[in-house]
């Protein structure tokens, strides 16, 4: 179809005091006599990087042999079934899995000075694909992350170039190394680690103002409500329908945000967290709200690049849903016994289940003439392998998204023994745009995704 309504241009937005709202694509954003499908064809892959702590159950020589991670088959015809990755079963057309990969970056050069430092080196590694540094000092040094090398590229066509999430608290070092390894994933050069936010009310901020408070009890939509009005009038049907949901969306996460604040005022004793602003005791309503966040702002086009640390090496949080009620690091460390390796596998079920509420969301906001799903890569993974032994082998790794149909989708992938996953990685990058670089961390050649 031809568009011939007033063109708006893709980056209006709803202004009002205090408020600043981006808004979600609509057909009135396509100039005059454009082909909706042809625009769509051109237009920017959004890209999330989500790290999950200490492997998976199915790296280690039992796990992997029950495919308690990866399928038995490659290809097209595999079974989720007995793998920790059967929440995805929903999405499957969208789901490239690549397995066997390692990260070496993320192992001891001396394993007797380097001892202990594993879950250190882990997070700093996972993005970069690089060592990092052996120092508790302000002489950090490990390499440009995945994340900031799109957003050094494509962030200036967005008001934020980026977002660095993360759900745990920081600030606590391991075996020598300092606590910024374990702190965040992202890194803007060798030297300059990006702090990631917690706290979803800073995130809404960031995102739309902070016009409205707790205390005034009004939502940031109050501020822009003549804008909102004014909009509306000169929009088609399905514009305004679109226009409507988007922003129902923005006052729901805003009200459970708020919800949160008026509890966590109250004072009470918390287990596993401090409980500041809109942060939940509740680790999955604190997941949804972030990957909420990244849904508006994909919608929106407030970034493109996203960096989401899900959680924090040695963590001894509990995962009740889960069905396991060992600590989480303690899990890990299963002692190769079957019903303990099979115990860790429920928690890495569930980490993943709730990716999955992500996946369906992108996939159920229509972007152009299609979905977000459709334009994104989501990568979820882990730098440790079999945590019980702190290594690095076999590390749990998979793609979601059609990233603008380059990615096929339904597909399992088999690296070759000691591929690294910086290999991928590279793919990846040429893949979102970037693609002058020869190598990435201790790449040694592109993957075949297909």
């Amino acid at each position: 179809m031809f568009i011939t309504k007033r063109f708006i241009p893709r980056r209006a937005m709803l202004r009002g005091m205090g408020a600043t709202i981006a808004l979600p694509f609509l057909e009135a954003m396509v100039p005059a006599a454009t082909l909706l499908s042809k625009t769509a064809a051109s237009g920017p892959i959004r890209l999330t990087c989500i790290e999950m702590v200490h492997g998976s159950a199915g790296s280690t020589v039992k796990g992997a042999a029950k495919n308690l991670w990866a399928p038995a088959d490659v290809g097209k015809h595999f079974d989720l079934t007995p793998s920790s990755l059967s929440p995805l079963e929903p999405i499957r057309n969208y789901l490239t899995i690549v397995s066997n990969t390692d990260v070496p970056s993320a192992g001891s050069i001396d394993a007797e000075k380097d001892a202990g430092g594993d879950h250190a080196r882990s997070s700093a590694a996972f993005l970069t694909q690089s060592p990092p540094k052996k120092t508790e000092g302000a002489d950090i040094f490990v390499g440009t992350s995945m994340d900031q090398l799109v957003a050094d590229r494509f962030g200036h066509l967005t008001p934020i170039p980026s977002l660095q999430l993360c759900i745990e608290d920081v600030g606590r070092g391991s075996s020598g190394y300092a606590s910024i390894y374990m702190d965040t994933i992202s890194w803007a050069s060798a030297t300059r680690p990006l702090p990631m936010v917690r706290d979803p009310r800073v995130v809404f901020d960031q995102m739309y103002g902070s016009g409205a408070t707790p205390q005034r009890r009004l939502s940031i939509l109050d501020f822009v409500k003549n804008e909102i009005a004014r909009l509306s009038r000169d929009l088609g049907a399905a514009d305004r329908n679109r226009l409507n949901a988007y922003l129902e969306n923005v006052r729901e996460v805003e009200r459970r945000i708020q919800k949160i604040e008026t509890f966590n005022k109250r004072g009470e004793t918390y287990a596993t967290t401090s409980a500041p602003g809109a942060v939940s005791e509740d680790f999955e309503e604190h997941v949804k709200l972030m990957f909420d966040l990244q849904v508006q702002a994909f919608t929106s086009d407030l970034t493109r690049v996203v960096a989401f640390k899900m959680g924090r090496d040695a963590s001894s949080r509990v995962y009740p849903a889960s069905g396991v009620t060992q600590p989480f690091h303690a899990a890990s460390h299963h002692a190769e016994r079957e019903d303990k390796i099979a115990q860790f596998a429920r928690i890495n079920k569930y980490h993943v289940g709730l990716v999955l509420y992500f996946l369906e969301k992108l996939k159920n906001t229509n972007d152009a003439d299609g979905n977000l799903l459709d334009k994104a890569i989501v990568l979820y993974g882990s730098p440790m392998g079999n945590s019980n032994l702190h290594n690095h082998k076999r590390c749990p790794l998979f793609l979601a998204g059609l990233a603008n149909g380059v990615l096929q989708g339904n597909r399992h992938v088999k690296a070759a023994d000691g591929a690294s996953m910086a290999n991928v990685i590279l793919t990846l990058l040429h893949i979102l745009g970037c693609d002058n670089l020869p190598s990435f961390g201790d790449s040694t050649n592109p993957f075949a995704l297909g």
